[in-house]
C-alpha cells in the first residue's frame, strides 16, 4: 500500500515537472514568435534611418552627436546578437531617432521639405505598426517572465537555464511625438 502511495507521489511530481517545462517552452516560443513579427517592423524602421540621417544632418548641425550615435548603433546591430541585446540597441535607436523628430520643430525649412514630410509619414506609419507589434511582444514577454518566476516553474526554469527577457520600452521622446502633432504651428 505504501508503495502505491510513493509511486503516486513520484508520478505527480513527474507530471508537475513535465507540465511546468512544457508551459515555459510554450511561453518562450510565443515570445520568439512575437519577436519575429516585431523584427519585420524593426527592419523597416532600420531601413529608414539612413534617409532620416541624410535629410536631417544638413539642417541639424549641432545635433551631430545624436546622428553619430544613430549611425554607430545601426552599424553595431548584427545577426549574432541575442534578442535581449537587439532589444536594448533598438530601444536606444528609438530614443535617439525620437529626439531628432522632436527637435525638428526648431527647423521650419526641414518641416516643409517634401522628402522629409514623406519620410515622416512613413516613419509614423511604421511606428504605429511597430507599436502594435510591441504590445503583443511585451505581453508575451510578461507572460513568459511570470511563468519562469512562479513556483514550481522557477525550479524547472533554473534547471534548464530559462532566463528573463526584456520588454521593448517606449522612450519619453517617442511618447512626446505621439502625444502631439509635430507639424502643428
Amino acid at each position: 500500500m505504501e508503495m502505491y502511495i510513493l509511486i503516486g507521489i513520484v508520478l505527480v511530481i513527474i507530471f508537475v515537472f513535465i507540465y511546468s517545462y512544457n508551459t515555459i517552452v510554450q511561453r518562450k516560443n510565443e515570445v520568439e514568435n512575437a519577436y519575429g513579427s516585431i523584427d519585420v517592423m524593426l527592419k523597416k524602421r532600420f531601413d529608414l534611418l539612413p534617409n532620416l540621417i541624410e535629410l536631417t544632418k544638413e539642417y541639424m548641425g549641432h545635433e551631430k552627436e545624436i546622428l553619430t550615435q544613430i549611425t554607430e548603433l545601426r552599424s553595431s546591430l548584427g545577426n549574432n546578437q541575442s534578442t535581449n541585446e537587439k532589444i536594448k540597441k533598438h530601444n536606444e535607436l528609438q530614443k535617439n531617432a525620437g529626439t531628432i523628430l522632436v527637435n525638428m520643430e526648431q527647423y521650419p525649412e526641414l518641416r516643409s521639405n517634401q522628402n522629409f514630410i514623406m519620410l515622416h509619414k512613413t516613419w509614423n506609419t511604421t511606428e504605429e505598426q511597430l507599436s502594435a507589434s510591441r504590445r503583443y511582444f511585451n505581453s508575451a514577454v510578461t507572460r513568459y517572465n511570470n511563468s519562469i518566476e512562479v513556483f514550481p516553474n522557477n525550479i524547472v526554469a533554473a534547471m534548464f537555464n530559462f532566463y528573463k527577457r526584456y520588454v521593448f520600452e517606449v522612450g519619453e521622446e517617442i511618447q512626446n511625438i505621439h502625444a502631439k502633432d509635430v507639424f502643428s504651428n
